[in-house]
Parts: C-alpha cells; sequence; structure tokens
C-alpha cells in the first residue's frame, strides 16, 4: 500500500510541471490571438480612419471581417440569451438572434473603437480560467495618462481559441446585453420574436446610456 502511494505521488510530481506548461502555452496561444486581431484592426483604424468617421458603416463591415473568424457569435449570444430563453428558442429565432447579435456588437464595439486616437497599447500578463478557459489582458493609455483597462475571454471551440466576451473599462458587455435582453424580455411579454426585432435598438439605447455615464 505504502508503495502505491509512493509511486502516485511521484507520478503526481512528474506530471505537475507539464500540466502548468500546458497551461502556459495555452494561455500564450489565446493571447496571441488576442494581439494578432488587435493588430489587424487598428492598423486598418489607421489606414482609413476618417472615411470610417464618415461612413461607420465601412468601419463595422471591415470589423466583421477581422472579427468573425475569432469571435464564438453563438456561444456569446446564447450567453446574452441565457439558457432560459434560448432552450426554447426556434433555429430560425436563434439564427435571427445571433445575426442581429452580431451587427449589434460590432456596432457597440467599433463605437468605443472610433474614439481611438493612437494611444499606447500594452499588453499585460494573460490569466488562465480554466483548461479552456483564458482572459487575455490589455489596457489603453489614454489623454492624460488615463488608463483604459479591456480584458477579453478566450474559450476554447474545436480546438481554435476564440472571444466569448469584453470587458471594457470596467463595462462587461456580456453582462450588459444579458441584462438587456431580460429587460427587453420582460417588457415585451416575453415575445422572443420582438426582442429579436428590437434588438439593435436596445442595444444603441444601452450605448447612449454608457457613453453619458463616461462623461460624468
Amino acid at each position: 500500500m505504502f508503495m502505491m502511494m509512493r509511486r502516485t505521488l511521484l507520478l503526481l510530481a512528474l506530471l505537475l510541471p507539464f500540466a502548468g506548461t500546458a497551461q502556459a502555452a495555452a494561455t500564450d496561444e489565446a493571447q496571441a490571438v488576442v494581439k494578432t486581431t488587435v493588430d489587424q484592426v487598428i492598423r486598418e483604424l489607421g489606414t482609413r480612419r476618417e472615411e470610417f468617421r464618415k461612413n461607420p458603416d465601412a468601419f463595422y463591415q471591415s470589423l466583421d471581417r477581422i472579427l468573425s473568424p475569432v469571435v464564438d457569435f453563438d456561444g456569446f449570444a446564447r450567453g446574452v440569451m441565457t439558457v432560459r430563453y434560448s432552450g426554447s428558442a426556434t433555429p430560425a429565432q436563434m439564427a435571427a438572434f445571433q445575426d442581429s447579435f452580431k451587427r449589434s456588437l460590432m456596432q457597440f464595439y467599433g463605437n468605443a473603437l472610433l474614439e481611438y486616437e493612437n494611444q499606447e497599447i500594452r499588453m499585460l500578463a494573460a490569466t488562465p480560467d480554466g483548461d479552456d478557459r483564458v482572459s487575455a489582458n490589455m489596457e489603453i493609455v489614454g489623454r492624460n495618462a488615463v488608463i483604459y483597462p479591456l480584458s477579453y475571454t478566450m474559450v476554447k471551440v474545436d480546438g481554435q481559441w476564440k472571444l466569448r466576451n469584453v470587458v471594457v473599462n470596467g463595462i462587461n458587455i456580456g453582462k450588459l446585453f444579458r441584462d438587456q435582453f431580460a429587460d427587453s424580455m420582460s417588457k415585451n411579454g416575453n415575445s422572443l420574436d420582438r426582442v429579436i426585432a428590437g434588438w439593435t435598438d436596445t442595444v444603441a439605447r444601452a450605448r447612449q446610456g454608457q457613453d453619458g455615464g463616461s462623461s460624468r
């Protein structure tokens, strides 16, 4: 019995360094996806800033092209709906919401990025939240050295690291959208069709509320 326990402890001791290495490698992979994607967005914004400010829809389309391969829109949208509502949604309703959600996310995130004017971006240490979940962190140094933190929740989907949530300067976009969805369901008599149809306007109002709050 003693020998068996000793062998087990020895095996664990041998495996722990490899587990730590694997976790560190996964964290680095997730952060690399974020850095590469952010670099692409900033380059695009830097070369077409004036065009995008005059025509934000062009920027949203550009963001869609860059972000679609690395965003888990299905998981993100289902998290916003929560199991309570997604479980009863038809495939057609889920597809309609994912499409509307995708456009609203591009607009919400894109409008924030349009305020970016070549400030310093710092990549910070990423933090693992489990085997297949990582928080990739960075911060933007704005005017007067004001620091705006960003955290991207990355999850592994079919072997690829994808974005599941974003926290921008303390605003948890997933939670914000989830609260807005639940509120809209309450106001619309739990009609998924009405909530989905009005989702873009709902997010626009939420964004205006956040903009007003940030100006104080």
